[in-house]
C-alpha cells in the first residue's frame, strides 16, 4: 500500500460552505503560518503540493494572491505574498509544487472557462506573470490546470483542446515544467480503445483522477476495479502517467453545500488499499483544513482534524 505523497493547497476554499472551518482563519495567516502548513505536510512524508488557484473569482468579486495585474490582492490578508511564502518554504523542504493557471473566470463555471476568450486571455497573462515572479524557485515543479473535466464515458473535445492549449502555452514559457489535471467522473470512464486514443491526443504529464469517495459517487471498496481499468488504458496509451486524487473528506451535512470534515482513518485506509496497486502516486484532497498537527501555529479546520492527523501519522509510522 502506498501512502499519500501530496495534497492540494489553497489560500481560500472556493466553495464557501465547504470552507466554513478554515476560510476566515486563513485570511489572517502570516507568512510563518503559511509555511508551517507545508512543514506539517512534509512531516507526513508528502512530496507534492498542488496550488488550487492563484486568483479566485465569484459572481460579485475577485481577488488575486499575487500581483497579477488583473485582480486586486485582498486587503484583509495577513500575508502580502502567500505564493512566495509557500515556494520559499517548499524550496527549503525539497517539495515539488504545481502552480495553478486559474481561476480567471467564475470558479464554478468551468465549462465556460475552458473556451471563453476573455477568461483564457486573463489566465495566460496571469500565468506568465506567475512564471516571471516565481520561476526562480527550485520547488516550482509544474503547472496544474484547475478547470475540472466531467468525464461522461469520455473526455469532451473542448476539454482536450483546453488541456493542449494550456500545455502549449506553459511550455512556451519553459519546457521543463510538468503538467497535471485532476478530472472527475472517474467512475463513468469507458476504458476502451476510444479512451486510449483520447489519452494519446492529450499533451499532459499526469492525470490524478478523483476517486469520488468523499462526494459519495462510489464506495471506497469499489475504486479498485475503476483504477485497474484506468491502468490498462494508460499503459496502452503510453502517455499521461496515472495518479490518484483520493478524497479524505466527508460533508457535515449536504453534499457540496456544507462544511468539509475529516473522513476518518478507517475509510482512508480502504481508499489507499484499493487505488495504490494501480497508480504511480497518490495525492489527496486535501491536507489543508482536514488535517492539523497538534499544537500547530497554523491551525485551521474542524476540531476532528487533529485526531485525523494523529491517526494518519500512526499509519505512516507503521508503514515505514
Amino acid at each position: 500500500m502506498k501512502l499519500i505523497n501530496g495534497s492540494w493547497f489553497e489560500f481560500q476554499h472556493h466553495n464557501k460552505p465547504e470552507g466554513k472551518y478554515w476560510n476566515p482563519i486563513c485570511r489572517r495567516f502570516s507568512k510563518e503560518q503559511w509555511q508551517e502548513k507545508l512543514r506539517e505536510m512534509a512531516s507526513l512524508g508528502m512530496e507534492y503540493v498542488v496550488l488550487m488557484h492563484t486568483s479566485l473569482v465569484y459572481e460579485d468579486y475577485a481577488e488575486s494572491y499575487f500581483d497579477s495585474g488583473i485582480y486586486d490582492r485582498p486587503k484583509d490578508f495577513g500575508c502580502a505574498d502567500p505564493i512566495g511564502a509557500m515556494l520559499e518554504e517548499a524550496d527549503r523542504l525539497g517539495l515539488k509544487v504545481f502552480l495553478s493557471t486559474g481561476f480567471y473566470g467564475v470558479w464554478n463555471q468551468n465549462n465556460k472557462n475552458m473556451y471563453d476568450p476573455e477568461v483564457l486571455k486573463r489566465a495566460f497573462a496571469a500565468s506568465e506573470k506567475v512564471f516571471v515572479l516565481y520561476g526562480q524557485h527550485t520547488s516550482f515543479y509544474g503547472w496544474y490546470f484547475p478547470e475540472e473535466a466531467l468525464i461522461l464515458s469520455y473526455f469532451s473535445d473542448y476539454f482536450i483542446d483546453y488541456v493542449n492549449r494550456f500545455s502549449a502555452f506553459v511550455h512556451s514559457l519553459d519546457q521543463k515544467y510538468k503538467t497535471m489535471i485532476a478530472p472527475f467522473g472517474t467512475c463513468l470512464v469507458n476504458a476502451d480503445d476510444k479512451y486510449v486514443a483520447q489519452l494519446e491526443r492529450m499533451d499532459i504529464d499526469f492525470i490524478a483522477y478523483q476517486d469520488e469517495v468523499g462526494v459519495k459517487k462510489v464506495k471506497a471498496k469499489e475504486t479498485a476495479a475503476i483504477f485497474e481499468a484506468l491502468k490498462k488504458v494508460h499503459d496502452k496509451a503510453g502517455r499521461a502517467r496515472l495518479w490518484a486524487d483520493i478524497e479524505i473528506f466527508k460533508f457535515e451535512r449536504y453534499l457540496y453545500n456544507s462544511a468539509l470534515l475529516p473522513a476518518g482513518i478507517k475509510r482512508i485506509k480502504i481508499q489507499l488499499e484499493n487505488v495504490t496497486p494501480y497508480v504511480d502516486e497518490v495525492l489527496c484532497y486535501q491536507y489543508f483544513g482536514i488535517m492539523n498537527q497538534p499544537g500547530s501555529i497554523a491551525y485551521c479546520g474542524h476540531p476532528d482534524s487533529i485526531q485525523f492527523y494523529e491517526d494518519y501519522k500512526a499509519l505512516v509510522e507503521e508503514m515505514r
